[in-house]
């Protein structure tokens, strides 16, 4: 389901894990972000969060745990101004919450993919195309 830059006035859950996340990776090249949970006691696998064609961010370094949610109207205004994104580009963007015990933040990207697999936490892949990688959760404009 498509979820767009303004939703109205509240904010919805789009994704939460327990596991903690690391801000992994960012390539500027591809615009991509990277957070992971590395293999711990209740998951031999990495689960990544893979935030693709990012525009602005705002980060802390590890989220005990995470929650993604859509931001609120007045959050993704600010958000849109703060990235200086051009009109006809800020509908093909959502604006996503970060929040956790340890710190929030926000990512303003295009797509989001939850992946789920790889035993190696310093592995140098991140694409869905890996064997042994599954996507369990996307969402995307």
């Amino acid at each position: 389901m498509p979820i767009h830059a303004n939703n109205g006035p509240s904010s919805e859950i789009l994704f939460r894990s327990e596991r903690a996340f690391t801000v992994w990776r960012y390539g500027v090249g591809h615009s991509q972000l990277l957070l992971r949970a590395a293999p711990d006691s209740t998951d031999s696998r990495c689960l990544d969060l893979l935030f693709e064609d990012v525009r602005a961010m705002q980060l802390v370094t590890r989220y005990a745990s995470i929650e993604l949610r859509t931001a609120d109207d007045d959050t993704t205004r600010q958000i849109l101004d703060f990235s200086e994104l051009a009109s006809p580009w800020r509908e093909r963007h959502l604006v996503v919450a970060l929040r956790s015990t340890s710190g929030s933040g926000f990512v303003l990207c295009r797509r989001i993919s939850a992946l789920r697999g790889g035993a190696d936490p310093v592995g140098l892949s991140v694409g869905p195309e890996d064997e042994d990688r599954e996507v369990i959760w996307s969402s995307h404009l």
